[in-house]
């Protein structure tokens, strides 16, 4: 309901994720409970999700629905996390706005004369309006970071090849820099939850090119706050 509401008034939604519903009563029959279990968790448009469309805000794309959930989907729905809804983006996501032909602006919910950054704009949106509290967005030169600064958030780009990548196909272009899946939410409890979360070992086995690296604490720990 809320993320509805806080479409309404800056348009940062592209899909609500079909049989999410069906997801929770699923899990609430599992013995084990996930990191991140019962949490609804919201993802940006490029991200593939069975039954969905990836558009990267591209007309192309719109006619090819994905046939399975990439692995950081799987691996998020193996914790117990609900992804729920996809969030807008730039058109080919080489922007720091966010505005396309196929689903329009995304506007700043802290001031909607404003942008709310790129290219992970809508899930930056969504979150700062209250419509989710844990996204995945992706960052290849401030994609995560900076609509995280624009809309007050925390955000966090994980170190290249940390997670498995988003599966979209056919990319229009190659970059030198490793694009990364990473987590936005509002404190950073949220982000390093996110990413003990990920790193575990379904991750890992569906994606054996991922180091098995597990989430280290400590680093978070140890940085003193200047």
């Amino acid at each position: 309901g809320e993320a509805l509401e806080v479409n309404r008034e800056v348009n940062c939604v592209t899909d609500f994720i079909h049989g999410c519903e069906d997801q929770l009563q699923k899990l609430k029959k599992q013995k084990e409970k996930g990191l991140l279990y019962g949490i609804p968790i919201s993802i940006k448009d490029h991200i593939n999700c069975k039954g969905h469309v990836s558009s990267g805000g591209m007309v192309k794309f719109l006619g090819q629905v994905k046939e399975e959930d990439s692995v950081i989907v799987q691996v998020l729905k193996h914790q117990g996390g609900i992804p729920f809804v996809k969030t807008n983006i730039p058109q080919t996501m080489i922007n720091y706005d966010c505005s396309n032909p196929i689903f329009g602006q995304t506007l700043n919910p802290l001031n909607p004369q404003k942008s709310p950054g790129g290219s992970s704009g809508g899930e930056g949106a969504l979150i700062a309006g209250g419509g989710s509290i844990l996204g995945i967005g992706s960052d290849v030169a401030g994609s995560i970071r900076l609509p995280s600064s624009f809309c007050g958030l925390c955000g966090l780009k994980p170190t290249g090849n940390r997670i498995s990548p988003p599966g979209c196909s056919d990319r229009p272009f190659v970059l030198a820099v490793t694009g990364m899946l990473g987590p936005m939410a509002r404190d950073v409890d949220s982000l390093a939850l996110c990413m003990k979360a990920l790193l575990c070992q379904e991750m890992f086995q569906l994606d054996p090119t991922v180091p098995p690296i597990p989430f280290d604490e400590q680093v978070r720990l140890r940085g003193t706050p200047m």
